[in-house]
């Protein structure tokens, strides 16, 4: 099969042609859900003028992409990550990283809201938080959530001397923002349990099961590196963490954006790096929905149920393009080869040894069933206490498979 011809992934967010990178603000309304996420047209690399790109689905699984909701211009050298609110009325505010082109480090916080009620069409706001008087090295990626009759925001920021931390902003209408102090900081020199870098990226702090959880991603020196956790209490536009952990492992998994799903539950969504199709124009892609909960002190993602339903529909394997599910119990192995490389996923009592390109990762694993998730050229692996993710540029054969009883998707997901 040649690169011209090459399925995209079925489960997987690609877009027609371009880059892509962060999730944002995937959100229910009127019957669908509104996915967007960064992009910039017309190339296969990443650059400073992004914009807001729009897709939607009834499902979380089959999406339809439309034109950007918001581009440069109007004062914006790049429109980067964000997040949106409702308020009490249902209207949605998207809050957006405002950035200068070349001097993008220090953004700016600004508004849009949509001009029809399908969200196709948005238009721009005023800028309304500027980076606080801390001389920051960086500073971008809000993240607005409610907090009783009040609103809060966190803004990534890195200071000078390696500190990373969220920026905490308080309103009480979405329009007025006060600043609050640091939400919460790390230094890089802190290693235990578990490293955060010099900025934190796309922090957010939401709830599950009565417990305050922060989520961020680890950037330090131009370099991207992994998903991090710290579970604590959220209280007065403070988060005092209690555990750290680590959430991804491997080289794809960055930029998780939060949502709740139609029913309610905590879920992420995550870039994925290392998916290229040059032939058709396009870079990176968009990990399947997640669901979260806590076990104890840790956090556990799993495929929505969505996309273990839509495994089930493909399990007849009459398709050898279709998405598949593997499940691995303790010292078992399973490997898959593309013209990449070969794949291998071992299971042991308390981890998974994943094997790809000449690196071996370790990841902690429970003592639940690890499920393998295989989509072309994109894989991810649950764990039950972390996961695991990768990106290559062909696909993926389906490799050996367990038969499932019934595909039901209650038996795949891990417990």
């Amino acid at each position: 099969m040649t690169d011209a011809q090459r399925p995209r992934p079925r489960l997987h967010f690609t877009p027609r042609s371009g880059w892509i990178n962060d999730p944002l603000a995937l959100t229910w309304h009127n019957g669908q859900y509104h996915l967007f996420f960064q992009f910039v047209p017309d190339r296969i690399t990443w650059a400073p003028d992004c914009r807001w790109g729009h897709a939607t689905s009834p499902d979380l699984v089959t999406w339809t992409e439309h034109p950007p909701a918001l581009e440069p211009g109007d004062g914006d050298g790049g429109i980067w990550s964000g997040s949106m609110a409702i308020d009490d009325d249902g209207r949605p505010t998207i809050f957006y990283t405002s950035v200068q082109v070349p001097d993008f480090g220090v953004g700016s916080i600004r508004t849009a809201t949509p001009v029809d009620d399908d969200w196709l069409v948005w238009a721009k706001g005023e800028v309304v938080v500027e980076a606080p008087p801390l001389d920051p090295v960086a500073f971008r990626d809000p993240f607005v959530v409610r907090d009783g009759d009040r609103w809060r925001m966190l803004v990534g920021t890195a200071l000078v001397g390696g500190e990373a931390a969220a920026s905490s902003f308080v309103s009480g209408d979405l329009s007025a923002w006060s600043y609050e102090g640091l939400a919460a900081s790390r230094n890089t020199r802190e290693t235990e349990p578990v490293w955060t870098g010099s900025l934190w990226e796309c922090p957010q702090i939401f709830t599950i099961d009565g417990r305050d959880v922060m989520v961020t991603s680890v950037w330090q020196d131009d370099e991207l590196y992994y998903v991090v956790y710290a579970i604590g209490e959220f209280r007065d536009g403070r988060f005092e963490p209690e555990h750290w952990g680590r959430l991804t492992y491997g080289e794809s998994y960055y930029a998780p954006s939060f949502f709740r799903d139609e029913a309610g539950q905590p879920c992420l969504i995550f870039w994925m790096r290392g998916v290229l199709d040059e032939v058709a124009g396009r870079a990176s892609a968009l990990s399947v929905p997640h669901v979260l909960r806590l076990d104890g002190d840790t956090l556990v993602s799993a495929p929505h149920p969505s996309v273990m339903a839509s495994l089930a529909v493909h399990a007849d394997g009459t398709d050898e393009h279709r998405p598949t599910l593997h499940t691995l119990d303790s010292d078992e192995e399973w490997t898959t080869t593309n013209d990449a490389g070969t794949l291998r996923v071992r299971r042991t009592a308390t981890s998974v040894v994943c094997t790809w390109m000449d690196t071996t990762t370790v990841v902690p694993a429970s003592a639940g069933v690890v499920t393998i998730l295989v989509d072309e050229e994109t894989v991810e692996v649950f764990t039950g206490a972390a996961v695991f993710g990768i990106g290559a540029t062909s696909r993926f054969g389906t490799g050996p498979q367990r038969e499932l009883e019934d595909s039901r998707p209650a038996q795949l997901a891990v417990e």
